[in-house]
């Protein structure tokens, strides 16, 4: 067994599984690419790791310095991670109304946790967390939405590893958040094969499935528009809570335990593999379902799940 220097090490070369048995179409494969098996749970541990490093090697950071994020879970508990190994300090822009798991998760690697209101989701967090670094220059502020280290560690390493472990894929479905995913994945497979389409998966205009956004409600993050997003992709899909929560219990059927914006994923590929005769849809999974387990989206009453995730967010 390989032995690593580091747990940072352990970042990347996650599997694929094949959850063929979930699609609409007999002449479609459909594979997911499990990032909760990264060391921090999730695929922020990706642009979390990228980001840190291009700062340490343009000399924006130094031992024991501050940064500030704002969050609504993953990526925060992915700097903490991070930073904790390293020697920084991090405080996190957090809305009030994520699940506990996250905020236990963020304590536990020494982050500093700033409430902003749950009512506006992470929209909001951003909002604070500029502020903040506007207020406190000494404070590092990576800002994940327009940090190019976040699409870049998706080109460098997401991108290619599914493209080695599957080179004959058609189609790439990823949900849309910080946008880092699907603009360095999306960018990479296209310079492979220009046929490869590229799908996002977003949330209806005006709801919250939080970790995903509507580029029609007012934020369009700066990575989506530096990286020629609206060129890049070739379909957006609309996934609302009620078929993300229904996906999320059908990867259970399956053994894939994972988190809810698994299922919004889930969902845009299976409406992907309907539309198309033939092919192989490759989705991501952004992080296992262990950070989601008080929320009862599991075995809970659907309609009163669907209803929680009006105030709670659980993506």
């Amino acid at each position: 067994m390989a032995m690593y220097p580091s747990i940072l090490d352990l970042i990347g070369n996650t599997p694929l599984v094949d959850v063929s048995a979930l699609s609409p179409n007999p002449n479609v494969q459909i594979l997911v690419k499990l990032e909760g098996q990264n060391p921090g749970g999730s695929v922020k541990d990706r642009p979390a790791l990228s980001m840190i490093e291009e700062a340490e090697k343009s000399g924006l950071l130094s031992r024991g310095a501050t940064l500030i994020e704002p969050s609504s879970g993953n990526t925060g508990i992915a700097l903490a991670m991070v930073c904790r190994v390293k020697g920084y300090h991090l405080k996190v822009v957090l809305p009030s109304n994520v699940s506990i798991e996250r905020r236990q998760l963020l304590e536990i690697w020494g982050a500093e946790i700033i409430e902003s209101p749950g009512s506006e989701g992470s929209n909001g967090a951003v909002r604070m967390a500029k502020g903040l670094a506007e207020q406190h220059p000494e404070w590092v502020f990576l800002y994940q939405y327009a940090n190019p280290a976040n699409p870049k560690a998706h080109y460098e390493g997401t991108g290619p590893e599914i493209y080695r472990d599957c080179p004959e894929i058609t189609h790439f479905v990823a949900g849309l958040g910080t946008s880092g995913t699907l603009i360095g994945v999306g960018t990479y497979l296209k310079e492979q094969r220009s046929e490869i389409q590229i799908w996002a998966v977003e949330p209806p205009s005006g709801e919250i499935v939080d970790g995903l956004r509507n580029l029609d409600d007012g934020y369009i993050p700066p990575i989506f528009l530096d990286g020629g997003g609206e060129a890049l992709l070739d379909r957006k899909t609309i996934v609302g809570p009620r078929d993300s929560i229904e996906w999320t219990r059908k990867l259970a059927d399956v053994g894939v335990f994972a988190g809810l914006s698994t299922g919004a994923a889930m969902a845009g590929a299976f409406k992907c593999a309907a539309s198309i005769e033939s092919g192989v849809v490759v989705f991501l999974s952004a992080d296992g379902g262990w950070k989601y387990l008080s929320t009862n989206a599991w075995v809970g009453d659907i309609d009163a799940v669907v209803e929680r995730a009006k105030s709670m967010i659980y993506f």
